[in-house]
C-alpha cells in the first residue's frame, strides 16, 4: 500500500500526465515525465521523488552521461546556489569531480539590485537570503567534493586555476550573469556545457539581455530548454 506522501505524488503525476496528454505537446511532456521516473537501464528509480522541473533535471542527467562517457576532463560549478537544490543534482551527476559553489549566501547585493532597478530589467526581486553554507552542504551526497566560495563573484574565484566541463548560472540579475559568462565560458573545455537559468522567464528579464550581449560579442550560439523558467544551454 502506498504511504500518504507517495499517494500524494502519484495523484500529482496522474493529474499532470492527464493535462499533458490533452495538450499539443502531449508526447514530448509525457515522455519527459516517464524518462524522469526510470534510470538509464529502464528500471524504475527506487528514490524517485516528483520533480517540478523535470526537463532541466533530465537535461542535466543526459549531459552528464555524455560528458562522463566521453571522459572529458574538467570540474563543475554553480554560480547562484541559494539552498542547494540544483547543486545537489550536479553533485550526484558528477560524483568524481570537484563542485565549486559560488554564492553570497546572503541574497542579492545592493549594487546589483540598484543596477537592475535603474535598467528596469526585473519586475521584482525575491528574497534569497534564507540560506547558509551548512544548509547547502547537508544536501550533498558527495560533500567532500564541494568547495564553498562565499562572497561576491568574480572576486570569489581568485586563485582558481581549474577548467570546467559543466556550469550552472542561476543568479537572476543582469550584471552577475554577464560576469559569470565572462568568467566561465573561456574556462569551459571543449564538449562542456553551461546552463543559464531564467532566460525565457518573465520576472528576471535581465538574464536574457546579459546572455544575448555576451553571446553576440563572442559569436556564441545557444539553444533554449522548455523547462519551467526557460533556461538556455551553451555548449563549447
Amino acid at each position: 500500500m502506498l504511504g500518504k506522501n507517495e499517494l500524494h505524488q502519484s495523484k500529482i503525476r496522474k493529474a499532470l500526465v492527464g493535462l499533458f496528454n490533452r495538450s499539443v505537446f502531449s508526447k514530448k511532456f509525457s515522455a519527459a515525465i516517464c524518462s524522469s521516473m526510470v534510470n538509464r537501464k529502464g528500471c524504475r528509480r527506487a528514490d524517485y521523488v516528483f520533480d517540478w522541473d523535470i526537463i532541466r533535471s533530465s537535461s542535466l542527467e543526459l549531459v552528464s552521461i555524455e560528458i562522463n562517457d566521453k571522459k572529458i576532463d574538467g570540474n563543475v560549478a554553480e554560480l547562484g546556489v541559494f539552498r542547494g537544490e540544483f547543486a545537489e543534482k550536479i553533485n550526484k551527476a558528477f560524483p568524481d569531480r570537484k563542485l565549486y559553489l559560488f554564492d553570497t549566501f546572503e541574497g542579492f547585493t545592493k549594487k546589483d539590485v540598484e543596477i537592475e532597478t535603474l535598467s528596469k530589467n526585473s519586475k521584482h526581486q525575491h528574497d534569497f537570503s534564507k540560506t547558509n553554507e551548512e544548509i547547502v552542504l547537508q544536501k550533498m551526497l558527495f560533500r567532500e567534493k564541494c568547495i564553498i566560495r562565499k562572497g561576491y563573484f568574480p572576486e570569489t574565484a581568485d586563485g582558481i586555476e581549474d577548467k570546467f566541463v559543466f556550469v550552472s548560472i542561476d543568479v537572476d540579475l543582469y550584471e552577475p550573469i554577464y560576469n559569470g559568462l565572462k568568467y566561465f565560458y573561456p574556462r569551459l573545455v571543449k564538449g562542456g556545457y553551461i546552463f543559464v537559468h531564467d532566460y525565457n522567464g518573465n520576472v528576471y528579464v535581465g538574464t536574457r539581455s546579459a546572455v544575448k550581449k555576451y553571446c553576440d560579442e563572442e559569436g556564441i550560439t545557444f539553444f533554449p530548454l522548455s523547462d519551467i523558467c526557460g533556461s538556455v544551454v551553451i555548449m563549447k
